[in-house]
């Protein structure tokens, strides 16, 4: 049942990322990926929200936790468990980890990016 309401959770974050993303590009234009933005920022703000919420108080059930976090907020986006992630080694004093996230994250992405878009060239040309 839990799965069920990740899944609902993702759907609908995925259709709320959609539906921001064409919004702002109408609004404001194409020169920068405002949309993106906007949803990565509010995503790691609710991220840290529910999640504090969710462990701290009874006011979430574990269910629904695990809905609006790894479904609507991993729907909306990924940076915002990224973020969640990084920010939980700075507050327990790992430095170290969180630097190492964050470096190897931005570094081993944009690798897999530029691989994948080498590869898709390679395959069906430019």
């Amino acid at each position: 049942m839990r799965f069920l309401w990740v899944c609902v959770g993702g759907a609908a974050g995925t259709g709320l990322r959609y539906l921001v993303s064409m919004w702002l590009l109408r609004s404001i234009g194409p020169q920068f990926p405002f949309g993106t933005l906007a949803v990565n920022i509010t995503g790691c703000f609710l991220l840290g929200l529910i999640m504090h919420v969710g462990i701290t108080t009874d006011l979430l059930s574990p269910t629904l936790r695990l809905a609006l976090a790894s479904g609507l907020m991993g729907g909306l986006t990924t940076y915002s468990t990224f973020n969640y992630e990084t920010m939980q080694y700075l507050r327990e004093g790992a430095w170290e980890m969180a630097l190492l996230n964050v470096g190897a994250t931005f570094v081993l992405c944009f690798a897999a990016g530029a691989l994948g878009l080498a590869v898709a060239r390679w395959t069906v040309g430019s």
